[in-house]
């Protein structure tokens, strides 16, 4: 099977083409980004009219939240439009879409975890770009399985795993938000979730259960538990530990506003697609490992 991946440098991106490397029976073709511009609605329909792709996965975003509030327009080109484009060439052509959105498309105000279909009220611009990019894709491709996830972390480019390592690096003492709590996520896990259900999608023409999923790590964190975990695990291979001290929201304002509980009730996907979802401290455990072999914990 062959499928077409954008983003394929991202964090999830790179886990993909790492996990189809080996196996025979996949092939990835990942376009660099002087070879696609997403935003390129004329480039989409082209590489998609190629060849008859048994999927595309498209995990291709603009994730800087903060950035986002003074770039709403490469926000919205890129996490609405493109995704919008990609559905309207794939649908024409019958070809599947796997999408990764996010969990931002809430309000954080539910008190329990999200359901695929609770009421969405997103209160950024990028919850909002990410929500229309969803709106996009439902619209033209009915073939289409679209991926929320929450705090996605990998050995790859930049999350909060990477910074809070460098940071016990430079400083004594960390200041962590306490009062935001979600999923916290190994792309790695996203990566074999897309593939698996990708291999599906293609496999069946008939009765593959399409729409919106949550997928996210088991079990739920704050930003300070989740970093209290993250300089704990690491500990015996770093130079240092620093004190890591709770603080509010409040306390540390940002250009976005974040919603405080974006939990996510991933049972839908479970019992549709039997994937596997790790507990986040054992996803966490791993990446850990990992980047303590590739020396980037120091």
């Amino acid at each position: 099977m062959r499928f077409l991946l954008l983003g394929g440098t991202g964090q999830v991106g790179t886990e993909i083409r790492a996990m189809a490397a080996p196996l025979n029976k996949i092939e990835i073709f990942a376009p660099r980004r002087d070879e696609l511009d997403i935003q390129d609605a004329l480039a989409i329909a082209k590489i998609v009219s190629t060849e008859p792709w048994h999927g595309v996965i498209n995990a291709a975003a603009y994730t800087d939240v903060d950035r986002a509030e003074s770039e709403e327009t490469a926000a919205f080109a890129i996490n609405a439009q493109a995704p919008s484009s990609l559905a309207a060439e794939t649908g024409r052509h019958g070809i599947p879409l796997i999408h990764i959105s996010t969990d931002y498309v809430f309000d954080g105000k539910k008190g329990a975890p999200y359901i695929e279909q609770d009421e969405v009220a997103p209160l950024n611009t990028y919850g909002r770009s990410k929500l229309a990019g969803e709106h996009g894709i439902r619209a033209a491709n009915a073939r289409h399985i679209i991926l929320r996830t929450s705090w996605v972390y990998s050995p790859y480019r930049r999350n909060f795993v990477k910074t809070i390592l460098r940071l016990a690096a430079e400083r004594d003492r960390l200041t962590i938000v306490a009062d935001q709590r979600a999923c916290p996520t190994a792309a790695i896990d996203i990566a074999r979730a897309c593939l698996d259900i990708a291999v599906r999608c293609a496999s069946e023409r008939e009765g593959t259960p399409y729409g919106v999923y949550h997928f996210a790590g088991v079990g739920k964190a704050s930003w300070f538990e989740f970093a209290t975990a993250i300089i704990g695990m690491a500990a015996p291979r770093l130079v240092k530990s620093p004190q890591i001290v709770p603080i509010l929201t409040n306390d540390y304002p940002t250009p976005a506003i974040r919603p405080l509980d974006t939990r996510l009730n991933c049972l839908a996907i479970t019992r549709k697609f039997d994937v596997k979802m790790r507990p986040w401290r054992d996803a966490l455990a791993d990446t850990i490992d990992r980047l303590a072999s590739s020396k980037d914990i120091s």
